[in-house]
């Protein structure tokens, strides 16, 4: 084989060469935001059962829960308080001073009298008593207002039935990840400009941890990106600094 052959064949070779990492440059970034968006829908999803999680242990407990092993058996233990209603006030009554608050008192104190009385337990037929016959309710017009509390599963109200207290824990962990669970911080004591004690959550996904095994020049720069724009180089919720309402930063 001549050297002109040698040279062509190599010349060849390079080509394919430079072909190829040329369609590589162009088609490695594609693949990885392909990836990247089809991880994040897992992730963000995740963080969103996290914040209706955290928002019902703050309404109970006036904080939020850091540990999320707590905060998973508050999940499984702590049925949800709901409250019915039936009917409502109108602009007169309200003018007059009537709130939903003393309404439901006013109902309340007439509930516990016909139950006395009556000796019944059936709601629908001490209310059908109170409301044709108490004064105080006819008094402020409250035929029609009717308020029940209730309680309910807290898993099945928050999921609508895509969890059960056996595998709700699996909103805890970074999807795509071998069990890496979300960084959680509170900070319970925060308190504003006017002295209001609002306690802040963040919670949070790195993009080391669910796009760890993608190509790592493009995390790389990805991270770099992100970080000199000075946003946090993953998904989160909530801010510990400042109260943004637990919102996501990808909203």
């Amino acid at each position: 084989m001549n050297t002109k052959v040698i040279y062509r064949i190599l010349l060849g070779i390079a080509c394919i060469v430079l072909v190829y990492f040329c369609i590589d440059s162009v088609v490695t970034p594609i693949r990885f935001e392909e990836k990247r968006t089809q991880r994040e829908v897992a992730v963000v999803k995740n963080l969103i059962n996290l914040r209706a999680a955290e928002a019902e242990y703050k309404l109970i407990n006036d904080r939020y829960q850091a540990d999320l092993d707590s905060l998973v058996l508050f999940l499984q233990n702590t049925p949800k308080k709901e409250v019915m209603k039936e009917g409502g006030l109108s602009d007169k009554q309200l003018e007059a001073g009537l709130t939903e608050p003393k309404a439901t008192k006013i109902l309340e104190r007439a509930l516990a009298k016909a139950q006395a009385k009556l000796k019944i337990e059936d709601k629908d037929e001490l209310y059908a008593y109170i409301w044709e016959n108490d004064k105080e309710v006819k008094e402020n017009g409250l035929q029609g207002f009717r308020r029940d509390t209730i309680y309910k599963n807290m898993i099945e109200v928050l999921y609508k039935g895509e969890y059960t207290a056996d595998n709700v824990a699996e909103i805890t962990y970074i999807p795509y990840t071998d069990h890496m669970r979300f960084e959680t911080e509170v900070n319970n004591q925060y308190t504003t400009s006017q002295g209001i004690r609002v306690p802040l959550l963040e919670i949070r996904a790195h993009y080391d941890t669910y796009l760890g095994d993608l190509d790592n020049q493009e995390r790389v720069n990805l991270i770099d990106k992100e970080t000199k724009l000075e946003h946090y180089p993953g998904l989160k919720i909530g801010d510990i600094i400042a109260p943004n309402n637990n919102a996501g930063n990808w909203e």
